[in-house]
């Protein structure tokens, strides 16, 4: 593709990027195949390439966002499928990044706009607010067709989801139950310790049982993510920095293999600390050691069990739903499933199994209508392959998933840890 970028523009390194991540772009339109609001709509505007274009008039102008621009960058899920798909190697993410933060800049949304979305970037990143924003909805949930549309996701999520407290909490350490091989840092996360702390839980227990010590380290808690894709840059970066100097002083003093996250859209996020800081000269290199210890727990799992017998106290048949931040974000697609069939689980592979359940964050709240249409559409999918219990490595995915199906839903690693010793998932039980 031809940019027009003034050499005024392009010293800046985010202008430089972006353009370089334009020329790459070679006009095929693969990615409009895999793209599930395109999938929903048929409408150019509402795939990669069509918001490409919009995105590349909008910052090659150094223009104001208009409605137009804005309502279909809005519309992506940021799942990443397109990345998957292009031949070419357009890094989509970090192009769609820089024009929502130049739409977070640069355009007024209505009052109810502006509203909810700053009432998401206070609570969500936030586990005791966002613990005491469920309690609230699931109060006022009686009275869900009082609130606006897009309000009636939080209440709907509140059907779903138990609140309660994790035993574990900042500045704590799990000791390995025998001779220690790995120390890992996990990352608590926000939404996730109020919605599911079993499932760090799960990670603790089984990752202690063959020999890895985790540390919750004082200090981490949001990776920034929820407000990064808003466009909300500099709340963004100070989440994420409070984590990497809580890990970095963690590294220093006592040593980390490795920062593994259970929650896979926080993965993708620590993975891109690098590149998000790399013209920080405070943080460049600090943020580069981090994204290079940053796993998924699939990972760390892939090595400690290389060696061991797990065996499924159950034969299951597993609906396995690879989580776009899994499969398009990080290219993890196979570890999980794999790690399930070795413990002796049956895992289901589900049709459409690229596109997205339509979570993706903030989306489903912000986007009700095509969210709850993706929700469905993966709902009736998994379904059809006729599963005991559905599996997935993404706290948002779970939630979502929950909605639209009364199959149990579960954490992957919940089954490894039932499998190798632990209690059976509460949502089994």
């Amino acid at each position: 593709m031809q940019t027009h970028f003034s050499p005024a523009q392009l010293a800046d390194p985010q202008v430089a990027e972006t353009d370089r991540i334009l020329r790459a772009c070679v006009h095929c339109g693969f990615c409009t195949a895999t793209c599930p609001t395109y999938l929903l709509t048929g409408d150019e505007l509402d795939g990669p390439r069509g918001r490409i274009y919009l995105a590349k008039d909008m910052l090659e102008k150094d223009r104001p966002a208009d409605a137009t621009t804005v309502k279909h960058l809005d519309r992506c899920l940021t799942c990443l499928a397109c990345m998957t798909t292009c031949p070419s190697g357009v890094h989509y993410m970090h192009l769609v990044d820089h024009a929502r933060q130049h739409i977070e800049r640069t355009y007024r949304r209505p009052l109810t706009d502006r509203v909810l979305r700053s009432m998401l970037a206070f609570v969500l990143p936030h586990t005791g607010r966002f613990r005491l924003a469920l309690r609230a909805a699931a109060l006022a949930r009686p009275f869900r067709g009082l609130f606006p549309k897009r309000m009636q996701s939080l209440l709907d999520t509140a059907r779903v989801v138990r609140t309660s407290r994790s035993q574990e909490t900042p500045g704590s350490v799990a000791h390995a139950q025998k001779g220690r091989i790995k120390r890992v840092a996990l990352l608590p996360g926000c939404v996730q310790p109020a919605l599911r702390p079993e499932i760090n839980e799960a990670a603790i227990r089984l990752l202690n049982r063959y020999g890895v010590e985790v540390v919750i380290a004082q200090g981490t808690g949001c990776c920034g993510a929820l407000v990064h894709h808003l466009g909300r840059e500099h709340q963004a970066a100070a989440q994420a920095k409070a984590d990497i100097d809580a890990w970095i002083r963690e590294i220093e003093s006592h040593g980390l293999d490795a920062i593994t996250v259970t929650a896979s859209g926080c993965g993708t996020m620590l993975k891109d600390y690098g590149f998000i800081f790399r013209t920080d000269a405070e943080y460049a290199a600090k943020a580069q050691h981090v994204s290079a210890l940053a796993r998924d727990i699939s990972e760390v799992l892939a090595q400690v069990l290389s060696e061991s017998k797990v065996t499924a106290p159950a034969s299951l048949r597993v609906a396995y739903h690879s989580a776009c931040s899994l499969q398009h974000g990080q290219k993890l697609h196979g570890l999980a499933p794999d790690l399930l069939r070795k413990a002796g689980f049956t895992v289901l592979d589900i049709p459409e199994s690229h596109i997205c359940c339509g979570s993706a964050g903030t989306y489903s709240m912000l986007q009700p209508e095509m969210s709850t249409q993706l929700r469905d559409r993966k709902a009736r999918n998994i379904e059809s392959v006729r599963p005991d219990v559905i599996a997935t490595g993404n706290i948002g995915c779970i939630t979502q998933i929950a909605q639209a199906t009364t199959i149990p839903i579960v954490h992957t690693i919940e089954l490894l840890d039932w499998a190798s010793g632990g209690p059976r998932p509460a949502n089994l039980l």
